[in-house]
């Protein structure tokens, strides 16, 4: 702590840029180490840490601001930025004093302030800002409130969004392709991008009805759709950052939802009423490439399967594509619906997973596709597979759900007809009729098994 506290009256005073780039260095390593927080984590030593960041807070915040603009930074000064971001993305993430010091000095504000000159920071300034920006909105609630109600964050991180993604629009809520021919989006751009996001999650946790926030949150799911078709560098951060995508498009209104398919300058296909069902496949493609991976479905699948469902619920078009992907007609009903390789078959081998919200999840994602009608889930399910959705639903006798849906008819193959019949509720497939076992036995055998079968009962019965 004595060094720690050294080190800010050093900070303090008119020091040469490398003398306080090596002073902020020692601080972010000692910044680790919660048990020698305690100098920092003060008003004085936040409100050090803000002004060598470029930083508007304390006495006259961001209105009174007289740093120079990044444009105007020596390569030194540059240095002595980031690390005095990089000291406050620590103290403020292990300390709960500094946490309310950051809220008492309005640190929020003063990066909100400074979010309007995104497009000229230096990566490594950008990439912390944005990150302190999501921890602060992270941790403290009330901090998160004031930042979308009164410092229009949310506004300002998608201008931030839209200008890392470099998108170019067409039309209203309506982004340019990208270019199949063009690099990879660069991987400093794709580190912003994803601080970009995790904090827009935050501040989206508890979405206002305002008309200018259905506006807000339409042109962020717009440019989503355009990272959806976005790749990076590897396939790794490809998948998390539409992971990330996924993650904030469940934020949003549903509603706000017909962005993704509603493209009158690109189209879309004739048979969903002209709606460009693009991003619904990618969706679709990241939902099964996590159903794959076996692992962490809390946290990687549920969101997906969720986001999914619930734009199958409001949207009748984004139900009707998913559905003729997931649940096509049924041809071969000779194979259980768990056992096999299509999506249908991963879905199904869900709704019996160990996990109650994963199981649940993919039970209602399966349930809205069949317009929450127990007859049609039963048909590709089994009532086996079912059975938990249903008690839960209290449908066990059949029926359907509370949502309205569209009166289009279910086509069923030949094929399901004739074998229609055939096929055990229980297990949704058609069985091989089992053998006999008294075809092959003697007068003599059937009478042993017939006494032997009357000696149990009487023990029952005794």
């Amino acid at each position: 702590q004595k060094l720690c506290q050294s080190v800010l009256t050093v900070l303090q005073g008119q020091v040469q840029p490398r003398c306080r780039r090596t002073c902020l260095e020692t601080l972010r390593i000692m910044s680790r180490d919660k048990r020698v927080l305690a100098p920092v984590a003060t008003r004085e030593g936040v409100l050090v840490l803000a002004r060598l960041a470029g930083l508007p807070v304390g006495h006259g915040g961001a209105d009174n601001h007289n740093s120079p603009p990044p444009a105007a930074w020596s390569e030194e000064e540059q240095k002595v930025v980031v690390e005095a971001l990089k000291c406050l993305c620590n103290v403020v993430y292990n300390s709960p004093e500094a946490q309310q010091v950051s809220a008492d000095v309005q640190l929020a504000h003063g990066l909100c302030a400074s979010l309007s000159g995104a497009r000229a920071w230096p990566h490594e300034v950008g990439l912390f800002t944005l990150r302190l920006a999501f921890l602060l909105s992270a941790l403290r609630s009330d901090v998160r409130g004031v930042m979308r109600r009164e410092w229009h964050a949310v506004r300002l991180l998608a201008e931030v969004l839209e200008h890392t993604l470099d998108v170019r629009w067409v039309g209203p809520y309506e982004a340019a392709r990208p270019d199949p021919s063009a690099p990879p989006l660069p991987a400093d751009s794709n580190e912003r991008a994803m601080e970009t996001l995790k904090a827009l999650f935050n501040l989206t946790l508890s979405p206002t009805a305002g008309e200018e926030d259905q506006h807000q949150f339409r042109l962020i799911a717009a440019i989503l759709r355009h990272l959806l078709m976005l790749k990076t560098e590897t396939e790794e951060k490809t998948e998390e950052a539409h992971s990330h995508a996924v993650n904030l498009l469940t934020n949003l209104p549903v509603p706000c939802l017909d962005v993704l398919i509603h493209l009158p300058v690109q189209g879309g296909q004739e048979k969903y009423g002209g709606e460009n069902m693009e991003a619904v496949q990618k969706l679709l493609d990241f939902m099964e490439r996590r159903i794959d991976k076996g692992s962490n479905y809390k946290e990687g699948l549920t969101p997906v399967l969720s986001l999914l469902t619930e734009g199958s619920r409001c949207h009748r078009e984004i139900r009707r594509y998913i559905k003729a992907q997931v649940l096509p007609p049924l041809k071969d009903v000779k194979i259980r619906p768990e056992v096999g390789s299509t999506l249908r078959n991963k879905l199904v081998r869900l709704m019996t997973h160990v996990d109650m919200g994963v199981k649940q999840t993919a039970a209602e994602f399966l349930f809205v596709l069949c317009k929450e009608s127990v007859d049609n889930l039963l048909k590709y399910t089994g009532y086996g597979n079912a059975a938990g959705l249903l008690v839960a639903r209290g449908l066990l006798a059949g029926g359907r759900g509370e949502t309205q849906y569209s009166e289009d008819e279910d086509s069923d193959t030949e094929e399901y007809k004739s074998a229609k019949p055939f096929i055990n509720p229980i297990t949704g497939h058609v069985q091989e009729p089992m053998p006999n076992p008294m075809e092959e036995m003697t007068e003599e055998q059937k009478e042993y098994e017939a006494e032997k079968l009357a000696n149990m009962f009487d023990k029952l019965s005794r």
